[in-house]
């Protein structure tokens, strides 16, 4: 937090650091971190506006993509995973998945969470030959316990994402289950510090 009249740690260095340091930034943190999905939620509104040359911009294609998924009866978790999947376009250009993927990482599945860090050499088996890549990349997964499941969200939720006559759901439908998954993390290191729940 910014606001000045909070209590401020007084080292210098962390070498310098005391349990009252500690004590006031632990409770800084712990009062910081539930709004972690409304900090994530802006970011996403961010993606409004930006085409990048598609037929949709940036922010409906993640909007159409959980609606989709939604539509489609999946679990919550697996539905903000597919609102948030391209949420590292604007910052990561080459990139975007690990950006998503690092985002989600303590609130996903193991599966969810691989999900969307390949999804982008997945997505690349409908566009990749178009543009002098490989669109078999995604082939070096073949074995892979989570491959078909990335090549699933790619096939029926990512790829169709692009229609603007889709009847795409708005963002203020996926706020509250944004809100709900990031409030409860499965697994940090800061988990026992941010929560009141113990790190896995």
């Amino acid at each position: 937090m910014n606001d000045m009249t909070h209590p401020r740690a007084k080292f210098r260095a962390m070498t310098e650091g005391t349990q009252e340091d500690w004590d006031i930034i632990a409770a800084e943190q712990k009062a910081f971190a539930p709004d972690n999905g409304a900090r994530i939620l802006d970011h996403l509104k961010l993606l409004a506006g930006d085409y990048g040359g598609f037929p949709v911009d940036r922010l409906t294609h993640c909007l159409q993509t959980a609606t989709r998924a939604h539509r489609d009866g999946r679990d919550e978790e697996y539905v903000v995973m597919a609102l948030l999947h391209d949420i590292g376009d604007t910052l990561g250009a080459f990139n975007h998945p690990d950006i998503a993927a690092a985002i989600l990482k303590p609130f996903l599945s193991e599966e969810n969470h691989w999900i969307v860090q390949h999804h982008g050499i997945f997505q690349g088996h409908y566009f990749f030959h178009y543009i002098g890549l490989d669109r078999d990349m995604r082939d070096q997964f073949a074995g892979h316990p989570y491959a078909a499941a990335c090549a699933e969200f790619c096939e029926k939720y990512d790829q169709p994402a692009f229609d603007p006559d889709y009847d795409t759901l708005p963002l203020d439908f996926f706020e509250p289950m944004v809100m709900r998954l990031c409030a409860r993390p499965k697994q940090s290191i800061y988990k026992k510090v941010m929560t009141e729940e113990p790190a896995e």
